[in-house]
């Protein structure tokens, strides 16, 4: 994981530690949460190359010994490994190393452009005094930045830091401008032709404000001798000193030897020969005299140029005595700053001591974690192990109840069909007992009021009924256990109802079970199944029932049973009786979907024309069998061929063919095509039994093989969101709730007071009602 952290290059120098390491604590706080490495950037300083610094003060390398500069050279690079080692130290947990920029003739800032392309750099960090130790020079410093802000490559990402605090730099005008985060101005850079003696001054002033800045006491020793300049000038002469010092050494050992030989020639020419004559002996020692006078003024001037020299290094003494004074005040103060960081160094190690108490303890409450954490693991493992062994268990549960449950439905739908049967022993039984009305040989049973009010529950409008979507005047009910449907008249059709349906007796028509003369109502035979209308094209808002599909063959039969039964009716005598408003919600389905007429007018004197009315409204009829939609007979064979109902499955083309010639047929025709039909029909059969076409059919639900309580006892049907009221039965979310908001407070079953009109949802019975569903959609599959 370490040799993928990414690197963080630092370029920190050796000669300001206390700038290195808040250029470092700066790092390390701006990348506290990612994973990186410290790299450190170190360069030997260019001034040290060019300069020694002693107690006199800064003299060139080239006027020192080279014995002396490697000794001076060796103890500074000891002096950087130290410092380095501390900046390594202080990264602590932070992995870092130091890589040395080698030595070269270039300046430091291209020598940092290369740098960065050769390590591709990504994040380099620049102390604005490391790019000051390159050069005694602020302005070369700052120059330096900006080139390796212009000159860098562009994944690189510069960060410059002055004083431990991040600074930009801005170049407006030819003009450089160093701010900080607050838009403060650091530092300025402006034209380039400043001399080097104003440099050496700036450098000397900066000099003093340090050791100022350092020694406070230091400013009362500088206040003598006043001015910068005054310190500039005598900078500047004691370095020409020192120079002419070096100079002055090598002509006075020159002149040291020329006096040696010249004393030695003078007394060597003291003595005279003795050979020479009185005025030759005289003339020589004239001119010796007068060389030896020569030689005496030399002397003295040679004096008084020593005796100026000796002055001015007196003066030169003088001002460096003050300097080390200075200096060692400033040594004293960073003697005195060194105490305080010691002590402070010795408190940073108690904390760390602390620190490392503190690890220490939170590491044992760690590996106690994790020892409980392993008991945990041991105790979740054998949990697991419970946990499948009780999983095998509950599967062996499930399927076991799985089985029982299988039997049970097995047994309900036994039961089922015996209550059906019951039931349909009890309505025949129920109808064979009513007594004979008028000498036809069909018996009727006359009902009295108050039986037909308790079948109705006093016509509870729960139990009123609809057909095509319209209220109507019928009502479900039971009767001596028996389901029928009661519908009122006024006195008028009652009498004539009553009397056109003692005639009629077909199986295609709906039987009249009984009347009851006090309140008009006739009773019906109920049909489970609604109307021809609500399976073809019902939209009622509150037929929650799911939509039953009607095939092509069912389709082909009700039309049969239709025909049978207009013809039945057209064939009574002494007049033909006419239904007059033939149409799909005057048909009803039992629960073998067995179509049976309902709705007709009674005996016409009008036998042509109203006979061919329903022969018409029988083509309409088929027509919408075939397409599934309310036409009427204006349209032709190939559209009705090419509009079929899809969800009757894929018709045979010939039979459609030939159905649809029916329907176009039955208008120009005077009596009922029924030969075509029943033709039609055999045809379809033989279709079916032999296999040759697939009938596509979707599930139909028969309401007479359901549990009653899948029903809700408003709208009569199977319910999907079964509520639990206050009264204990359960009803259709919907149904209920229009109950209660419509301002009932009472059951909609046993029409007493509810206590609350809070709703429960029945999921129970939900389940039920949905596991039914997929049962009978697997049986009929």
């Amino acid at each position: 994981m370490e040799d993928q952290a990414e690197k963080v290059y630092v370029a920190i120098g050796t000669t300001d530690i206390y700038d290195g390491f808040m250029t470092l604590q700066w790092t390390l706080k701006k990348w506290s949460n990612d994973g990186i490495s410290i790299v450190i950037l170190h360069a030997p300083s260019a001034i040290r190359k060019d300069y020694v610094y002693t107690l006199l003060g800064k003299f060139p390398a080239s006027s020192v010994s080279e014995e002396k500069l490697k000794f001076v050279e060796k103890n500074e690079e000891a002096q950087s490994d130290r410092i380095l080692s501390q900046y390594i130290a202080f990264c602590g947990g932070v992995k870092a190393e130091v890589v040395k920029i080698e030595e070269n003739e270039q300046p430091l800032h291209k020598q940092l452009v290369e740098a960065i392309s050769r390590f591709h750099i990504t994040k380099l960090v620049i102390s604005l005094a490391f790019m000051k130790s390159s050069s005694w020079k602020s302005r070369s410093a700052i120059s330096g930045s900006f080139y390796v802000l212009r000159e860098k490559p562009d994944f690189c990402e510069l960060f410059i830091i002055c004083g431990g605090r991040l600074v930009f730099l801005k170049e407006e005008n030819d003009e450089g401008f160093i701010e900080d985060d607050k838009g403060f101005m650091v530092a300025k850079l402006k034209e380039r032709n400043h001399s080097i003696k104003n440099w050496f001054g700036k450098m000397f002033l900066e000099n003093s404000a340090v050791m100022n800045s350092t020694s406070p006491d230091s400013s009362s020793s500088l206040s003598s001798n006043g001015s910068p300049h005054h310190w500039e000038k005598y900078s500047l002469e004691i370095e020409q000193y020192a120079n002419e010092l070096l100079s002055l050494q090598e002509e006075e050992g020159k002149i040291n030897v020329e006096k040696e030989a010249s004393n030695k020639n003078s007394t060597e020419q003291l003595d005279v020969p003795e050979h020479l004559g009185t005025a030759e002996r005289i003339k020589v020692l004239k001119s010796r005299i007068q060389s030896a006078q020569e030689t005496i003024q030399l002397n003295r001037k040679q004096a008084n140029a020593a005796k100026e020299r000796r002055k001015k290094a007196e003066s030169a003494i003088s001002i460096c005595n003050t300097r080390a004074e200075e200096l060692h005040s400033c040594i004293n103060e960073q003697v005195v700053r060194s105490i305080d960081i010691n002590k402070e160094s010795e408190s940073q190690k108690e904390e760390l001591h602390e620190l490392e108490n503190e690890v220490q303890e939170k590491r044992s409450k760690l590996n106690s974690i994790l020892e409980l954490q392993r008991e945990l693991s041991n105790k979740l493992h054998l949990s697991s192990s419970a946990k499948a062994c009780a999983e095998v268990q509950l599967e062996k549960a499930v399927r076991t109840r799985a089985e029982m449950v299988q039997q049970i439905e097995e047994l309900r739908k036994y039961k089922d069909v015996l209550q059906r049967r019951i039931e349909f022993c009890r309505e025949k039984d129920a109808i064979g007992k009513v007594s004979k009305f008028n000498g036809h040989g069909l018996d009727y049973r006359e009902f009295s009021a108050a039986e037909i009010i308790a079948a109705t529950e006093d016509f509870s409008e729960r139990l009123r009924l609809k057909s095509a979507a319209q209220w109507t005047h019928v009502y479900k009910g039971r009767i001596n256990h028996v389901t029928v449907a009661i519908k009122k008249y006024n006195s008028e059709a009652f009498a004539t109802k009553v009397k056109l349906f003692s005639l009629i007796s077909h199986p295609n028509v709906v039987a009249m079970i009984g009347f009851c003369s006090e309140l008009n109502c006739i009773v019906y035979e109920y049909l489970h199944n609604r109307s021809l209308h609500d399976l073809l094209f019902s939209t009622e808002k509150n037929c929650k029932r799911k939509k039953q599909f009607l095939s092509w063959h069912a389709r082909i039969r009700i039309a049969a049973e239709i025909c049978s039964a207009l013809s039945f009716l057209h064939k009574s005598k002494p007049m033909p009786i006419i239904h007059g408003n033939l149409k799909p919600s005057k048909i009803l389905l039992d629960c073998n979907n067995i179509a049976k007429l309902t709705g007709f007018k009674g005996p016409s004197s009008q036998d042509k024309p109203a006979v061919q009315s329903d022969i018409q409204a029988f083509g309409n009829l088929v027509l919408q069998l075939l397409s599934g939609k309310n036409w009427v007979i204006t349209m032709d064979t190939a559209a009705g061929i090419s509009d079929s109902d899809h969800l009757d499955g894929e018709w045979p083309i010939d039979l459609a063919m030939e159905f649809s010639g029916i329907a176009v047929k039955s208008s120009s025709i005077t009596t009922l095509p029924t030969s075509e039909i029943n033709d039609l029909k055999k045809r379809a059969d033989e279709l079916v039994a032999n296999g040759d076409f697939h009938l596509h059919v979707e599930h139909v639900e028969d309401l007479s093989n359901m549990p009653s309580a899948f029903l809700c006892p408003i709208y009569q049907d199977i319910m999907k969101n079964p509520h639990l009221a206050a009264d204990g039965f359960s009803y259709e979310f919907e149904a209920i709730d229009e109950w209660l908001k419509s301002g009932h407070d009472t059951s909609p079953m046993t029409n007493l007071s509810l206590k609350h009109k809070l709703l429960t949802p029945n999921h129970a019975l939900r389940f039920l009602i949905q596991d039914w569903q997929n049962k009978t959609s697997a049986t009929a599959t």
